[in-house]
């Protein structure tokens, strides 16, 4: 925890509690900040204000960008479909190997540099086409209340909410955060609580336990990314347990991306994933049993694809963000043999691609 010289603007926080000795205390994740006066949590962004908790960077992002929703990566919600995607600053986990640090790490909040309201979101999602909106780039935990009224405004538009995080919350808000997303990716990033303790500053079962919570309890879709770190969670026996745990907790539908790892932050020391490493983990998670297991961030066409389990063949062809071949129907079915395929779909029409459009919104 951080003493601010600011004078702690934001918005009025939920999830804490006054402990009664001048501090309060965070309920939103795990690490449970004890705040006095004037004090910041971990993540930055969620402060104590007059002996009231007030999140520091509500109505306030550090960019938006109109991408395809492939790039979530989420290849199972409303594919070839456009996102508008946008984040605040601060995290509430502290990865050595972060590829957004200049945003999540940020303790500059003149980084912040658009002032967007809920309304003015949707709005400029309706307005470029975008089937949904995400909060990204660093962690929509830190700033649910802004995200889930941000998601209450894009629903009353017929627009879809996405959020890509780390799952690092506990239950109680969590149900209610993604009772409001319409779809997920989590970060697994490694299957040893040594991992996340030594490289994230936090704890692995509280993010198994959130995977299961928002898959079991709730309506929002998930998909799942594992960052492969050579040398730190790529091992053949950890590759295995954890698709063992996907498999057995969640179910063969569960979409599982391995993507890699580029040395950035303050791992510099680890080299970057081979190819052939995303290639290993993704035979092991289908031989567990998994039906849909995809490679990232290298050119890998067959890691891209979406195959039927039913008769096996391509039903979305993508090579990176491009769609190339499309057989599902409607209803997300296999046009060959008729197998349900796990996830969200609607009428195909002509996919967004791999083009990536800053936007600034009205004023």
């Amino acid at each position: 925890m951080e003493r601010s010289d600011d004078d702690l603007s934001g918005s009025p926080a939920r999830w804490w509690h006054d402990l009664g000795d001048g501090r309060i205390q965070c309920d939103l994740c795990p690490r449970d900040c004890k705040l006095h006066e004037g004090q910041r949590a971990a993540c930055f962004v969620r402060a104590n204000k007059g002996g009231r908790m007030v999140l520091t960077t509500y109505g306030r992002s550090s960019g938006f960008c109109i991408d395809p929703v492939e790039k979530k990566p989420l290849n199972h919600f409303y594919p070839g479909s456009s996102i508008l995607s946008f984040g605040t600053a601060g995290c509430n986990l502290a990865c050595k190997f972060c590829q957004n640090w200049d945003i999540s790490k940020s303790r500059e909040m003149d980084r912040l540099q658009d002032e967007a309201t809920p309304a003015a979101i949707a709005a400029a999602a309706k307005r470029y086409g975008a089937r949904s909106v995400a909060f990204t780039y660093n962690d929509p935990v830190i700033f649910a209340e802004y995200a889930m009224d941000t998601a209450d405004a894009c629903h009353d538009l017929g627009i879809k909410t996405v959020a890509v995080t780390a799952g690092y919350m506990h239950p109680a808000p969590a149900r209610e955060f993604y009772a409001k997303m319409d779809a997920a990716n989590i970060d697994l990033k490694a299957f040893t609580d040594e991992f996340y303790f030594k490289l994230c500053v936090g704890h692995l079962k509280p993010v198994l336990d959130l995977i299961a919570l928002v898959h079991h309890e709730t309506d929002c879709l998930v998909e799942l990314t594992t960052l492969l770190i050579p040398g730190h969670n790529d091992s053949d026996k950890e590759l295995g347990e954890l698709a063992k745990w996907v498999a057995t907790e969640l179910g063969p539908d569960v979409p599982l991306h391995f993507s890699a790892f580029h040395p950035d932050w303050k791992l510099l020391d680890a080299p970057a994933t081979p190819g052939d490493t995303l290639r290993r983990a993704r035979r092991i998670a289908l031989d567990a049993g998994l039906h849909y297991v995809y490679t990232g961030n290298v050119h890998d066409q067959e890691g891209d694809t979406t195959f039927c389990p039913g008769c096996h063949r391509p039903v979305i062809v993508r090579d990176w963000y491009e769609i190339l071949a499309y057989e599902l129907d409607d209803t997300g079915h296999c046009r060959d043999c008729r197998t349900a395929i796990a996830g969200r779909f609607g009428k195909f029409g002509t996919p967004f691609g791999a083009r990536r459009i800053p936007v600034r919104l009205a004023a």
